[in-house]
């Protein structure tokens, strides 16, 4: 159902395209493959598609929505046994209060609008010990971004800050004509897997290693990562210093984290 039919005008404030195009919540549902007694939260279920589709396979499942027209919305079309609903801003919101109430690791989905989506990510690693997996609609940008390699143009912090923590898959990718009102960008759908031989990691150290390395992404590290890691007393590196971070692989970034880590 469009959003016009809905009586709901998209909102540019929340970054609304509500996803429309029945074909594609089916390949999204196949992707994630619900399962009963799995305890699944949905970000941004605004008019329902894959919400409904999700439901239609699982006999409950925790949704957050900001917009409380939608809200009310989806209140007066699901009961609570079978929609938990969270109104709230998913950017704000303890994904710890609801895996508490279930032994099971989170399974996070989401069409997410794109205006959030990376801040988002960056905020959902600080839950990953409580995920077991993500299934994010994104804007094409920011998926090639995540699952870039190293040496390409799309390879920054992102790439590395998803990768080091997520094992990613670009799945498939959707045109705008599947959202109403149609984005002016197009879309992907993303997996990305917890790592969990890196939960015992605090990202914190990697962030502020990309953050000063990235500043100035075209310029050596001899001119910008070398200098922050030697002030601060971290171990050099043994790469070479006419490096570029984008150069850089995950698993060094890493290690210079480490080091970092180790005299703070």
């Amino acid at each position: 159902m469009s959003a016009e039919k809905a009586g709901h005008r998209a909102r540019k404030r929340f970054g609304q395209h509500f996803l429309a195009d029945p074909g594609v919540v089916d390949a999204i549902v196949d992707a994630i493959d619900p399962r009963e007694g799995e305890l699944l939260v949905e970000i941004g279920p605004g008019l329902a598609a894959l919400t409904s589709a999700l439901l239609a396979r699982l006999p409950h499942l925790h949704a957050i929505e900001i917009d409380r027209d939608l809200a009310a919305r989806l209140r007066s079309r699901y009961p609570p046994r079978q929609l938990t609903l969270h109104e709230a801003d998913a950017l704000r919101f303890d994904f710890a209060a609801v895996a508490a109430s279930q032994p099971q690791r989170l399974r996070i989905v989401g069409n997410l609008p794109y205006n959030v989506s990376s801040p988002l990510l960056v905020r959902l690693l600080g839950f990953r010990a409580l995920v077991r997996d993500q299934h994010f609609m994104l804007q094409r940008e920011v998926v090639e971004r995540i699952v870039a390699v190293p040496s390409t143009r799309d390879f920054g912090r992102l790439s590395v800050l998803m990768q080091a923590f997520y094992e990613v898959e670009r799945l498939f990718d959707v045109g705008p004509q599947a959202f109403d009102p149609p984005p002016r960008v197009h879309s992907s759908v993303i997996r990305m897997r917890v790592r969990d031989d890196r939960l015992a990691r605090d990202p914190m150290p990697l962030q502020q290693v990309l953050a000063a390395a990235f500043a100035q992404r075209r310029k050596m590290i001899r001119t910008t990562l070398l200098p922050w890691l030697e002030a601060r007393g971290a171990a050099r590196p043994p790469l070479d210093a006419s490096l570029r971070p984008e150069q850089i692989d995950v698993p060094s970034w890493l290690r210079i984290a480490d080091s970092v880590a180790a005299v703070t």
